[in-house]
């Protein structure tokens, strides 16, 4: 039986970075990457132009702002969270290795966001909170690294028409998606695929709401309930 590549499929060290350039080689110059994430296929820019034509190729609402590509230590650095909030999150990184997204506050003023055009800003924020994706695989990782060393904030949202379902392979996303694209890369499948079209679950960690029921919801419940007797609503 023939192996079916999976996003989270070990990948050289050596082809990791070179992807990750690839992709900030497209970013830079002003133009959309597609790449895989263990949650979905994404969809990505960092200047207006690209995130304009990113809402424009999903038909997606401005009233849904797109979500900024992290790890916990941009979260730190940019979201305003008490530590007692902070150790969730890192419980739910480095003791069960689960892949969501945070809300909360943001530091306005800080360098990289300083750095962000005032349009990507403005639609990729809400009520002074920022949406930020966290630990949605190895290259997700490797793209926030080199976000923050490069002081480039990248933004997105899944590569699919707006509320047609996430896309776990390359070729499953719509055509008028993927030819707003300079670059798409193919990992295989992401590695939670499934079949109700879920994304990354989204949690506001102001008052632990659930913003989106994503993928992992039930575990990551499950470990608010046990280890922090947090009932998500």
């Amino acid at each position: 039986m023939l192996h079916e590549a999976r996003t989270d499929d070990p990948r050289p060290a050596t082809l990791l970075a070179q992807d990750v350039a690839r992709i900030f080689e497209v970013l830079q110059r002003g133009d959309i990457a597609i790449v895989p994430l263990d949650v979905a296929y994404a969809i990505i820019g960092i200047k207006s132009k690209a995130i304009a034509e990113i809402f424009a190729a999903k038909q997606r609402s401005f009233d849904k702002p797109s979500g900024m590509f992290g790890d916990l230590v941009l979260s730190n650095e940019l979201h305003i969270l008490p530590d007692e909030t902070r150790e969730i999150a890192r419980t739910l990184v480095e003791k069960h290795n689960l892949p969501f997204s945070i809300v909360a506050d943001y530091r306005a003023g800080h360098p990289l966001l300083d750095a962000v055009e005032p349009f990507v800003l403005e639609n990729s924020t809400k009520g002074g909170t920022l949406d930020m994706l966290i630990n949605a695989g190895a290259l997700h990782n490797a793209i926030a690294r080199t976000s923050a060393e490069r002081g480039l904030a990248v933004f997105g949202s899944s590569a699919n028409r707006s509320l047609a379902g996430s896309k776990y392979r390359l070729q499953d996303i719509e055509p008028s998606v993927r030819a707003a694209a300079a670059l798409a890369i193919d990992y295989g499948t992401s590695k939670y695929a499934d079949a109700e079209g879920r994304s990354s679950t989204i949690i506001d960690f102001r008052n632990f709401t659930v913003v989106r029921r994503g993928v992992c919801f039930d575990q990551i419940r499950g470990i608010f309930e046990q280890e922090f007797g947090i009932a998500l609503t």
